[in-house]
């Protein structure tokens, strides 16, 4: 049984900088794909970023401003969040999958994170 623990979100100004992480155990990484989601109640989860195994990334409508990353430790991934606005606000899930793909994305996820709350102030 594969879990998904996420840290790093907080309470911060517009124009500020947090890096979320997201540690998978409980399972076989080898072949485990992880990325990043996002959601504001009332709205559907947004994808945001993957990463595969082997490094190859992928990114949702956030371009340039976050910037997903592995962690030593290969069942660790980032996600750096660079000059935050308010609209940024929301719970970010890490998210996994253990189907045989290249990389995740909004339609394989097996595994989610509990959730990591987001609040950009203006």
């Amino acid at each position: 049984q594969v879990q998904l623990v996420e840290f790093g979100g907080g309470l911060v100004q517009a124009g500020a900088s947090l890096r979320l992480s997201c540690t998978a155990s409980g399972g076989t990484f080898s072949n485990l794909q992880m990325g990043w989601f996002r959601q504001t109640p009332g709205k559907e989860r947004e994808f945001v970023a993957a990463i595969s195994w082997d490094g190859t990334t992928s990114r949702g409508g956030v371009q340039g401003r976050f910037t997903i990353s592995k962690g030593a430790a290969r069942s660790t991934i980032y996600l750096q969040m660079n000059e935050l606005t308010p609209q940024d606000t929301a719970t970010y899930y890490c998210a996994a999958t253990s189907k045989p793909t290249v990389i995740l994305t909004a339609t394989n996820v097996d595994y989610w994170g509990q959730g990591t709350q987001v609040t950009v102030s203006s």
